[in-house]
């Protein structure tokens, strides 16, 4: 990397994460030496196509899903809105009604708006102030026309773990179809979809150490979606295009490397998340930590410094310290709206927008920690008497001003 850095230090992993040096020669391998399409039955064709199934076979054992389940798509966003519009499709002569969170990523909520304005009735279930949805608010919510449950398993701003077993319990019961987003806690979280309750799962490879362009989504037996792109019927004709195998070998070889591991890493990286928290809190006044304390991702850190903008500290941390952290959603993190899920646990628009998301990997140090914490020390001070002297220098030209 050219930078100005002896080392740039990378914290913005629930934006996206490195590829790792063994899942990039799988993928360069299958690139180069196993490139066959994997729907013809000559050689390099059935090559592709036991990479192809080998890796469903691997996705699926690390969620406790049965291989046939596993549709390969090419992200989350794609594996979200075939899940949401997949089931209203096929659903729809049941009901109108779907419910949903108000912490939602743009990728559920954006198709959710889309279908409401095709006439849809789409309920948004409010959070507490760590970012929690109370399942007896989902029960209440739920109508004789309801037809889909979307609720996130880990939010992507504030990592706050919603209860998904129970939610799942509450669909099963009333006969509603459940999609869980688990794009952020896939391989970072134990993810069972028996356990979870869940009928659809949104995962991501660039996620978890694998290329970007490849995703999956869960599909229980029985479960019935219409498909959103068609032509050859790929993907058991749930998601038709050729398939993109070397991202799909490059996210099972991601999976065979960190899934073993998932108890051990999910330990190290809560304990220097809580570190980082910790030192922060103590050596700068002023900052609330957001999201709930316990019940959340393991590297997930967000915090308010008010009344610095957000997007200014993750700026002046690039800029002069070489540490990369975002203010939230990779699709708003340059915008200076307030985002909307630190809206919904209470925050004011200028708290909102006083926030950073520092999202740490199993990668990252203790030493890289403080010196992040030395920074962030410095470039809050920094950024506050600069704040402070602008706010005293707009009093000056009012004042002159009336005079």
């Amino acid at each position: 990397m050219n930078n100005r850095f002896n080392h740039y230090i990378y914290m913005d992993h629930g934006a996206t994460t490195p590829v790792l040096k063994e899942v990039a020669k799988a993928a360069y391998d299958a690139m180069t030496l196993y490139f066959g399409n994997a729907s013809e039955p000559h050689l390099l064709g059935v090559e592709a196509k036991n990479i192809l199934e080998h890796s469903r076979n691997v996705i699926a054992g690390a969620i406790n899903a049965n291989p046939d389940e596993i549709i390969f798509t090419s992200g989350g966003t794609e594996s979200n809105n075939l899940a949401i519009f997949g089931v209203v499709e096929c659903y729809y002569k049941k009901g109108n009604h779907i419910i949903t969170s108000e912490i939602e990523h743009p990728a559920v909520h954006m198709p959710l708006k889309i279908l409401e304005n095709e006439g849809f009735d789409v309920t948004y279930i409010p959070v507490d102030n760590f970012g929690i949805i109370n399942p007896n608010d989902v029960k209440k919510a739920i109508k004789p026309t309801t037809i889909l449950i979307s609720v996130m398993h880990a939010n992507n701003i504030m990592g706050s773990i919603q209860p998904i077993e129970e939610i799942g319990k509450i669909a099963k019961e009333s006969d509603v179809v459940f999609h869980c987003d688990a794009i952020q806690s896939y391989l970072n979280i134990p993810i069972d979809v028996d356990t979870l309750n869940v009928d659809l799962l949104s995962i991501s490879g660039h996620k978890v150490y694998a290329p970007k362009g490849i995703g999956a989504l869960y599909v229980r037996h029985g479960i019935k979606i219409m498909p959103q792109i068609f032509g050859g019927g790929q993907e058991k004709g749930k998601r038709s295009g050729t398939e993109n195998i070397p991202d799909i070998l490059g996210f099972a070889k991601a999976t065979e490397i960190l899934f073993p591991s998932l108890s051990e890493r999910r330990a190290y990286v809560s304990q220097l998340r809580d570190y980082i928290k910790d030192e922060v809190l103590k050596k700068i006044s002023d900052v609330m930590y957001n999201g709930h304390p316990k019940q959340r991702l393991p590297g997930n850190i967000n915090l308010t410094f008010e009344p610095v903008e957000g997007i200014d500290i993750v700026k002046k941390l690039n800029e002069e310290y070489g540490i990369a952290i975002s203010t939230g959603s990779a699709c708003k993190s340059a915008s200076k709206e307030a985002n909307e899920a630190l809206l919904a646990i209470g925050l004011c628009p200028a708290m909102a927008r006083s926030s950073i998301r520092i999202s740490i990997g199993f990668e990252n140090t203790k030493e890289e920690a403080d010196y992040l914490v030395e920074a962030l020390n410095k470039t809050v001070l920094e950024l506050r008497n600069y704040y402070q002297l602008q706010q005293e220098n707009k009093k000056d030209k009012y004042f002159i001003f009336k005079n």
